[in-house]
């Protein structure tokens, strides 16, 4: 019961039932652009992959080096994607404006002439890590479930209304705290690691909460009915899927120790 005062949020009547693995449930209120911000932000406080055990091992120092180097190579397919995911949003949208906006996700990752984008900033971690740049470009030690889900995060937002595909991207609203996380637990722990390998997640901590704050505002004011907020909550709890799932993948190769055929197997 809530206290006397308190405020009615849609967090506060979401019960454990109310999101499945895929889906929220139409019990959950989303009468408004306040309830959809409300819910968003508890999709993300339990089932962003910070949450993840294999997280937990890497940011408390608890993996070897070889499965470190696992973990960035795989996790390389994804980032070298995300620049293919964004330019497959701009071309869901006639509107310039959007367009226009939207662009300079895909230049923070592939760069532009003259400056340094994440992919390169995210090879220099494999490369300080040990893996050689022309492997891991290659993407052919990665693991099947990596390319999988990745693959379904772009079809996701080819195939999904253009409202779904900014949603998808909300997971952005839950990263800076993550890198943080990552940047201090990792240099604390990893002597193979410094700062000017792990300069990819130093740079996104300003980056993310920019793109966050669009993307929030523009599924705020686009959805304007509950079966459309709904619709935005659907694509957050799918794209948390994707990255958890590649957590998963990792945390049955390389710590339980089932490395598929042909994916990458570190160093004795």
């Amino acid at each position: 019961m809530n206290a006397p005062g308190a405020t009615l949020t849609s967090a506060n009547m979401i019960g454990d039932n109310a999101i499945s693995a895929y889906s929220i449930s139409a019990a959950v209120p989303l009468e408004n652009a306040a309830q959809l911000e409300d819910t968003l932000r508890h999709i993300g406080a339990t089932r962003y992959h910070s949450l993840h055990p294999f997280h937990k091992l890497l940011h408390g120092g608890k993996l070897n080096k070889g499965q470190v180097q696992a973990w960035a190579l795989n996790r390389y397919y994804y980032q070298s994607t995300i620049p293919i995911k964004d330019a497959v949003v701009i071309s869901r949208f006639r509107d310039r404006a959007t367009r226009v906006e939207w662009r300079h996700r895909i230049e923070d990752h592939d760069g532009d002439t003259g400056a340094e984008g994440g992919i390169e900033r995210w090879l220099k971690l494999t490369e300080g890590l040990g893996l050689d740049s022309a492997y891991v470009e290659s993407t052919e030690g990665i693991l099947p479930a990596t390319r999988f889900a990745v693959e379904a995060y772009v079809h996701f937002v080819r195939d999904r209304t253009p409202l779904e595909a900014i949603a998808s991207s909300l997971t952005e609203l839950f990263a800076p705290n993550l890198h943080e996380e990552r940047i201090s637990g990792m240099l604390k722990h990893y002597d193979f690691v410094n700062p000017d390998i792990m300069s990819y997640f130093s740079r996104r901590l300003t980056q993310a909460p920019r793109d966050a704050g669009f993307a929030l505002d523009y599924v705020k004011q686009h959805a304007t009915t509950p079966a459309e907020r709904r619709a935005v909550c659907n694509a957050l709890i799918f794209k948390t899927n994707v990255l958890w799932v590649q957590l998963d993948a990792l945390y049955h190769a390389y710590v339980d120790g089932h490395v598929p055929p042909g994916a990458f197997v570190p160093a004795k």
